[in-house]
């Protein structure tokens, strides 16, 4: 069974930063793109930044990229999204996926597994 499970998120305050996490298990997880994905209340899900199963490649969205940063430790079935100068349009549910020999899409139908989520709340 497949499972990605976010941590990380809390309040930070505007100009603060975060780190999340997700850690895979039940997947041989170097096989597998990740992304990272956000949904405010009312909004679409919508992509933030992703990295092949390589790890070398690594795509953001234009909203955030000069503030994130994604990284990947297949020792630890895990990825991880370094947040900084956080805005209060970043609060957002912040979901981790998982794409299968992927390039790290910026299309949700891309992703076979989804993480719960973790709630990042960034206040002004």
């Amino acid at each position: 069974q497949v499972q990605l499970v976010e941590s990380g998120g809390g309040l930070v305050q505007a100009g603060g930063s975060l780190r999340l996490s997700c850690l895979a298990s039940g997947l041989t997880f170097s096989n597998y793109a990740m992304g990272w994905f956000r949904q405010a209340p009312g909004n679409e899900r919508e992509f933030v930044a992703a990295i092949n199963w390589v790890g070398m490649g690594k795509t953001y969205a234009d909203s955030v990229k000069d503030r994130v940063t994604m990284s990947r430790d297949n020792t630890k079935n895990t990825v991880y999204l370094r947040m900084n100068s956080m805005k209060p349009e970043d609060t957002a549910v912040y979901y981790c996926a998982a794409q299968f020999y992927g390039s790290g899409s910026d299309q949700k139908s891309a992703y076979e597994y989804w993480g719960q989520g973790t709630q990042v709340t960034v206040s002004s």
